[in-house]
């Protein structure tokens, strides 16, 4: 399995680099060369299997040979060990044709611990295999900080810094970062928003060299590990509801698109998929461009639902690369005048998105009014996240005959301020969290400046 740039000038590399490159040198984002097919048989051959033997078997095609069966069977198998459901991502039924897909039940209580737990493992394994060490850097708007620490804490091969906007993200998912205190975990706050942080991250990648040789490696959905792990769940709950003997639908709390872009893949894989909706908060660039064609930056909102507040969608490339038939030039010149000026889509690339996205914006008092709305109809408390999905569901259905299923991206327990706001007593966290708050932390609060946040790394890394 070889892998290309979405802009195209960049070498193909095999999955071993891939995942250790994370960003492609010519600023684009690694995507198959060719995607493995899944048959009807072989989907049907699915039913009533593990989530973990359903993920050996959807990933080991892109893997391609990189690791060994057996090895690459058992770092799946950890990975999903964390989890505290033993079906990893179980289905919960919210009206005749209407599901919920819980990916909350890793160690953060996000739907990031599905892939970051196997992402930090098999990061460990290839610089291991190397004699190598290296430094992970990431910036979070809430959830992917916490759950690539979690997935990196005790590997030992790596030092981890994770950005995050300072007094932007909620307590709990702060804490849930800054309270881990292993020797290569390292928290810095910025002093400004999501973008800023992101911002940094795509600068260090492009010149590392205030790191004197050694790797940086990228664990957010630039990386391409973490799109081909979440594809497995698409699988696992469309075989759960009869795939590939009938269709199913998908709505995504949507923000950097990686979590609906492994949708994509998944279909494009073969799994039937008839409909994926796209569902944002008032931070609705992704709704904008289904809806008017208008791709342009707006200014950053900050909403109930801050793991969704950002201006820019990073994984939103590799979907243009897809709609526009693999044209690099075109996706590349697209991406220059949205730089500096709005954008639209070219008629066919645009076609071909609306023929299978659907797309809906959710602000804050239809968030709030959604998780009073569900809880009524339901008994399910939803995170706010998960409230932007669940109203989306029901206003873009486009098929009711075939199974919807919303995905529920987080613990409503991490987002209690937006629960109590609508009308809710504080959720309480899971027994293995309840002294979360209580915990000590470690975090160091730095400017918005790249030569401030590259010099604490460089001095801090061990």
């Amino acid at each position: 399995m070889r892998y290309i740039s979405t802009r195209g000038k960049a070498p193909a590399l095999g999955f071993e680099d891939v995942v250790l490159t994370g960003l492609a040198s010519d600023g684009g984002l690694y995507v198959p060369e060719d995607l493995p097919r899944l048959s009807h048989q072989e989907l049907a051959e699915f039913a009533g299997l593990s989530y973990a033997e359903i993920a050996f078997r959807v990933m080991r095609p892109f893997v391609g040979g990189a690791i060994d069966d057996g090895t690459f069977k058992r770092l799946v198998e950890e990975s999903y060990a964390s989890f505290h459901h033993d079906a990893v991502v179980p289905l919960k039924q919210l009206d005749a044709n209407h599901f919920l897909l819980e990916l909350f039940h890793g160690p953060t209580l996000a739907f990031k611990d599905v892939a970051l737990q196997l992402l930090g493992r098999l990061l460990d394994h290839f610089l291991a295999k190397r004699d190598e060490r290296a430094v992970i850097l990431g910036a979070t708007s809430g959830d992917t900080g916490s759950a690539a620490i979690e997935g990196c804490r005790h590997c030992e091969h790596l030092d981890i810094f994770i950005l995050h906007p300072y007094q932007r993200v909620s307590e709990v998912q702060r804490r849930q970062m800054t309270s881990v205190l292993a020797d290569n975990v390292f928290n810095i706050a910025i002093e400004g928003n999501f973008d800023d942080a992101q911002a940094m991250v795509k600068a260090s990648f492009a010149d590392q060299a205030f790191l004197d040789g050694t790797r940086l490696v990228a664990v957010n959905s630039i990386n391409w590990a973490r799109i081909m792990a979440q594809t497995v769940y698409y699988v696992a709950a469309a075989v759960a509801l009869g795939a590939p003997h009938r269709e199913v639908s998908f709505t995504v709390p949507s923000a950097n698109f990686g979590n609906l872009f492994a949708g994509y893949i998944a279909r494009e894989m073969g799994l039937p998929i008839r409909q994926l909706v796209i569902a944002t908060n008032a931070n609705d660039i992704l709704h904008r461009v289904i809806s008017d064609n208008d791709f342009s930056r707006r200014e950053l909102l900050a909403t109930l639902a801050p793991s969704m507040d950002i201006v820019v969608s990073s994984n939103f490339e590799r979907l243009l690369f897809f709609a526009y038939d693999r044209d690099t030039g075109a996706v590349d010149a697209l991406l220059e005048r949205f730089k500096h000026e709005p954008a639209s889509l070219a008629d066919a690339p645009l076609e071909r998105l609306r023929a299978l996205f659907s797309s809906y914006s959710v602000d804050d008092a239809e968030i709030l009014e959604t998780i009073r709305d569900a809880h009524a109809r339901t008994g399910e408390l939803l995170d706010p996240h998960t409230a932007t999905g669940y109203r989306a569901a029901e206003r873009c259905n486009r098929h009711p005959e075939v199974p919807m299923v919303t995905l529920a991206t987080a613990h409503p327990a991490k987002f209690a301020e937006a629960v109590v706001k609508a009308g809710f007593t504080e959720v309480p966290l899971p027994e293995a969290m309840s002294d979360l708050l209580t915990r000590e932390e470690r975090y160091e609060v730095l400017p918005a400046s790249l030569e401030a946040v590259q010099d604490y790394i460089a001095r801090a890394r061990r």
